[in-house]
């Protein structure tokens, strides 16, 4: 391209003088035009040039890092399919943990609902038996205090007989054929006079029967506190384990969600 503009100037130029003086301004600028010219290709070349040379720089040193860039993500492929492979495992494992959690904790609440029901028939029943056991108690008491003022007579018009010839009637394991047989005769008495001879031997089995029955229901407390302590304690031990197994199952359900996403 340089040859072809000089060889251009040049025949321009050796023109120029053949001419007259009235044409030299045309030719002039014609010149001025392929000088500016050559200034721009020659300056375009030199750009072309340079990009020239990046481009072959880049294409020696790039390959290098290409190659590098290309084994580190080898390995980093390799890397992350061994930890989604883990990641995958471990979730597998935390849901398996988080079922067993789970049906811990349904069971653990069941047995609780379980001991609650128990424990409330359990303290009806004594309730029940403590109400019926004070109420016989008091007919004994009632009856002995009025044989031991002499008041026999009187003591047979009242309800509180009435009652406690239900229970003698009843208490057939507590009594002895005899006692019952002797207590009944005289609760059936109108005035009761004809036993006052016989009344301290009265009053003795009914305050036997009495003491019996104080004991028995004295034991029947003592079996319910105990009841009592026995639930409580197990429903604490069973609250412990709720709270501990609703704590690892939040966890656990909070590690897989992060597995997840992870993954």
């Amino acid at each position: 391209m340089k040859l072809l503009v000089v060889a251009a100037l040049a025949a321009v130029a050796m023109s120029s003088h053949e001419t007259q003086s009235t044409a030299a301004n045309p030719i002039r600028k014609v010149v001025t035009m392929l000088q500016s010219m050559q200034a721009k290709v020659q300056e375009e070349g030199e750009k072309e040039l340079a990009l020239y040379d990046k481009y072959m720089c880049y294409c020696k040193t790039a390959g290098g890092d290409l190659q590098a860039s290309i084994a580190a993500a080898g390995d980093s492929i390799s890397e992350l399919g061994n930890k989604i492979k883990a990641g995958e495992e471990q979730k597998v494992v935390l849901e398996e943990e988080l079922k067993t959690a789970q049906t811990d904790r349904t069971a653990a609440k069941a047995a609780m609902a379980e001991a609650t029901a128990i424990r409330e028939k359990e303290a009806a029943a004594f309730a029940a038996e403590k109400a019926a056991a004070d109420k016989d108690i008091a007919a004994i008491v009632k009856a002995i205090a009025a044989l031991e003022k002499g008041m026999a007579g009187a003591f047979l018009q009242t309800d509180a007989a009435k009652v406690l010839k239900d229970i003698i009637s009843s208490k057939r394991e507590s009594l002895m054929d005899d006692d019952r047989q002797d207590l009944l005769a005289f609760l059936s008495s109108s005035q009761g006079t004809e036993y006052a001879p016989q009344s301290g031997q009265i009053t003795g089995i009914l305050k036997t029967l009495g003491d019996e029955m104080a004991a028995g229901l004295a034991a029947a407390t003592k079996a319910e506190e105990a009841a009592i302590a026995i639930y409580e304690k197990l429903m604490a031990a069973k609250k412990k384990e709720v709270l501990a197994l609703t704590k690892e199952i939040e966890t656990k359900l909070t590690r897989i969600g992060d597995l997840g996403v992870e993954i």
